[in-house]
């Protein structure tokens, strides 16, 4: 097996496995947001990450769904020698690539502005669902009972929302557990909010993500070196 031969294996066989990770991806996304509450009895107990705080379905959704035309426009275009969809698969890679530089890049030197854009996106959906929506007002519950915080940025997330309307104060997990919760016992306990918390955590693993990333950005590099590699060779055939 000569060296252009096995590399395009190699292509065919890693572009193959992208595509059946997106397809489970989009499937499990689906899954979330047809059927949320099936999936929060499985892995409601598990989850403790910023991805409570976002959409999970619509996130699984996306990912999946880049995965998926990654992994075919990589394998097909590998199989048949296709020049163009090599070429496409370069250019897509290279664009999330870049993406993630640019994300990496303005989390770290825009912290500050990265949670004003979550606050304006998030508070409001806290105001109108937690207790209103069974399974918002789960997903947020089980955050904030295991990161140990309250709303986004503290207790006063929660003014003039649905749940203070109906029940007249605070979400226990802003007073440490503490029930009644109302603004007083509230300001005293002065609980962090999820932002702050997750943040905190995101610190103190910062090696691990460092490195996952690291090896994220390196399976790309390596992607685009040997997409273009057997771009190249198909001129010399």
């Amino acid at each position: 097996m000569g060296c252009f031969t096995f590399i395009k294996v190699m292509m065919i066989l890693f572009n193959l496995a992208i595509f059946l990770s997106g397809g489970t991806l989009l499937g499990v996304g689906i899954w979330v947001k047809v059927d949320g509450e099936s999936f929060l009895k499985i892995f409601g107990t598990l989850s403790s990450s910023i991805l409570q705080v976002v959409n999970v379905a619509y996130l699984l959704i996306v990912i999946g769904a880049i995965l998926l035309v990654i992994g075919f426009l990589g394998c097909y275009g590998a199989q048949k020698e296709s020049k163009c969809l090599l070429m496409m698969f370069f250019s897509v890679v290279l664009i999330i690539f870049i993406a993630e530089v640019a994300a990496a890049v303005v989390a770290l030197v825009f912290t500050g502005l990265a949670e004003t854009l979550l606050t304006g996106l998030v508070t409001p959906l806290l105001k109108e669902k937690y207790g209103a929506d069974e399974t918002f007002t789960q997903i947020w519950n089980i955050t904030m009972t295991e990161v140990h915080c309250c709303g986004l940025n503290n207790y006063t997330d929660f003014n003039n929302s649905y749940y203070f309307d109906m029940h007249h104060g605070y979400p226990r997990q802003c007073c440490d557990m503490q029930e009644p919760c109302n603004s007083t016992m509230a300001a005293e306990m002065a609980v962090q909010g999820c932002f702050k918390q997750i943040l905190e955590e995101i610190r103190t693993n910062a090696g691990v993500a460092g490195g996952v990333a690291a090896g994220i950005a390196a399976l790309e590099i390596a992607a685009m070196a040997v997409s273009m590699y057997l771009y190249c060779r198909l001129d010399e055939k």
